[in-house]
């Protein structure tokens, strides 16, 4: 497994492999099927101050190459976590990433200071500019290179604890994007969130998820991700996580060739929840077969 070590800024993980939030809860399920240590972290589902109920009506859609959901941040609420939730992941032996979501400013400073006393408990805070699935905050932050500096730079005042930014591909400049979030004192950038979609119902001609729109995950965004991770890779003296329809250790090497130090696993975790433990066992294989350190891919890209 030593070959699997890896450090995203002064965060060392066992393997770059993390379960990506809203995909695995806080462990508690998935535990039932794998050991979760074998893991370099579990990011929780993602945190507000007040519980949320998230959307109504149908929320999750399936398609021909991956899936939509509005599940709208459903959560309950970071007092419950810190309280029911956070000791459990704590005893899991993987890292502890905390998913912080806001609707405001103030929504995120109020989440670094609840979460900022725990931090003995916490590996990492993965701060969610990126959601698609609300009506107000999230992702109109994580399009705006002035608001990510403010409440990115806000947070940085508050806490020591590291600041993984998790950002929003349904931009036209990504770079413009992360630099911002490292300008303001972000420790990593995650790329990417789901992207933007429909599906339509032609029986009714209605949407199929009643909030219309919602985030599209799955194989058919990688490309997409691992674009956005070679892009920012080449102007950020930050970490890359990369995060997008990553479905064998193939994709994982890919990400971490483009430039990405860890990858996160969500949508695949739905489908196959213990596909995780092949992933980590074919590329412990990779790794022994080509006698390297899975960290020296990280940034390999040779563009022509």
């Amino acid at each position: 497994m030593t070959r699997l070590n890896v450090k995203v800024g002064n965060v060392s993980l066992k393997s770059p492999l993390i379960l990506a939030s809203g995909t695995c809860n806080f462990g508690h399920e998935l535990s039932e099927y794998y050991d979760l240590s074998i893991l370099g972290g579990l990011s929780s589902k993602g945190l507000t101050i007040r519980p949320r109920a998230g959307n109504e009506g149908v929320r999750v859609a399936e398609t021909e190459a991956g899936m939509l959901n509005s599940v709208g941040l459903q959560n309950p609420g970071v007092d419950y976590f810190i309280e029911h939730d956070l000791d459990y992941m704590r005893s899991l032996n993987t890292g502890v990433i905390v998913n912080v979501a806001g609707h405001s400013y103030d929504d995120y400073m109020d989440m670094i200071d609840k979460l900022d006393p725990h931090k003995d408990k916490i590996d990492a805070l993965e701060i969610n500019l990126s959601c698609p699935n609300v009506k107000a905050g999230c992702m109109s932050i994580g399009t705006d290179p002035y608001q990510i500096r403010e409440v990115v730079g806000g947070m940085r005042s508050r806490t020591d604890l590291p600041l993984w930014i998790k950002l929003t591909p349904n931009v036209t400049d990504i770079k413009s994007m992360a630099l911002a979030a490292q300008n303001a004192g972000a420790d990593a950038v995650v790329l990417i969130n789901t992207l933007l979609g429909m599906v339509i119902d032609i029986k009714t001609r209605r949407p199929i998820l009643h909030n219309n729109t919602g985030g599209y995950s799955g194989p058919a965004v990688k490309p997409v991700a691992v674009r956005m991770v070679a892009e920012c890779s080449q102007v950020l003296d930050i970490p890359v996580i990369g995060c997008g329809g990553v479905m064998n250790y193939k994709d994982v090497i890919e990400f971490m060739i483009a430039g990405a130090s860890a990858v996160e696993i969500g949508t695949l975790s739905l489908v196959h929840p213990a596909e995780p433990v092949r992933i980590t066992e074919d590329l412990e294989k990779y790794c022994s077969d080509n006698d390297i350190d899975i960290r020296e891919l990280t940034g390999t890209l040779k563009l022509w």
